[in-house]
């Protein structure tokens, strides 16, 4: 037997939280209720990481000091439990601070309804983590596909619209920063081992590698990780593109990753740089600009020949 009690919501900032529940009633409002926070449980497989930094330490003096002003968000389940949709950070704040109870809005939602919701509700965070970004994308367009049907031969786009929960592809990229290009991206990043995602929310291998790097089995992903490990190198684009080439035509063992991320990149390549005020002086003031390049060009070719011979007097 559920223990959530009605709270009286007093006075708040928000218009909404001002009527009763009769009022509430007419405009199909949620409830609003005190639930014991030991009768909620987390949503399943939550994307979303509630890290215990200053962010939360922030939080925790806020409630300290003015309460939940924003309820968090649960739907009933079955066995008369509750599952948190929105309001995981604000759940453990109040643990944290030994509150009993959250405040809440308990709604109607099945499954897939609170997925989109969950997404959509923790996208309004400062701060996503790439990892983050991709499985929760992963867990909206699931609870899509669900609510539409089979999905269409590229194993990503649902086949025709989706109903008001819900969105095509195309649809979802209205409703978010990222485009359909960059939503693709990340659901790709979701195939990648812990270690290499990791290094994608580290910031050490950018997104379009990582996306190359997830087209490849889980035996040489580990590859690239135990190369990483040991020369703590990471591969550049166009090194993850000729693994993954490698790989699709079955020509890959971990000799052939420490081969290709052996070569050189082109970031790494030595860039030579001279003041033209320093070359000026050394160049005959005939010369214009425009040909001060090739006078030093032929300059450094006359030292070259001048100290091939000096070597070949010495022997």
């Amino acid at each position: 037997m559920s223990h959530a009690k009605k709270i009286d919501l007093g006075m708040t900032a928000y218009d909404e939280l001002f009527m009763t529940d009769e009022e509430r009633a007419e405009n199909r409002l949620p409830k609003i209720y005190d639930i014991p926070i030991s009768e909620i449980d987390d949503f399943p497989d939550h994307p979303f990481k509630v890290r215990d930094d200053e962010d939360m330490e922030n939080l925790i003096e806020s409630i300290k000091e003015r309460g939940v002003i924003t309820p968090a968000t649960v739907r009933k389940l079955p066995n008369g439990r509750y599952e948190m949709i929105s309001g995981h950070r604000r759940k453990r704040a109040c643990e944290k601070l030994g509150m009993e109870t959250l405040r809440c809005e308990v709604v109607d939602m099945n499954k897939e309804e609170a997925t989109i919701l969950m997404v959509e509700s923790n996208f309004q965070r400062s701060e996503i983590l790439p990892s983050e970004k991709a499985f929760a994308y992963k867990m909206r367009y699931e609870a899509m596909k669900k609510s539409v049907g089979r999905p269409s031969n590229d194993k990503l786009v649902p086949v025709g619209l989706i109903s008001e929960t819900g969105a095509t592809r195309e649809a979802m990229a209205q409703t978010s920063l990222d485009s359909e290009t960059q939503i693709q991206r990340y659901i790709r990043l979701t195939n990648l081992v812990p270690e290499l995602l990791d290094f994608v929310d580290e910031g050490k291998i950018k997104m379009r590698p990582a996306v190359e790097l997830s087209y490849l089995d889980e035996e040489t992903q580990r590859d690239v990780v135990d190369r990483i490990d040991e020369t703590e190198a990471f591969p550049s684009h166009d090194q993850a593109i000729r693994i993954r080439k490698a790989y699709e035509a079955g020509a890959v063992d971990y000799e052939k990753v420490v081969d290709i991320m052996a070569e050189e990149k082109p970031n790494q390549k030595p860039k030579f740089k001279f003041s033209f005020e320093r070359l000026r002086p050394l160049i005959p003031q005939g010369y214009a600009d425009a040909q001060a390049e090739e006078y030093v060009i032929k300059a450094l070719e006359y030292y070259k020949r001048y100290l091939q011979k000096q070597r070949d007097q010495a022997r």
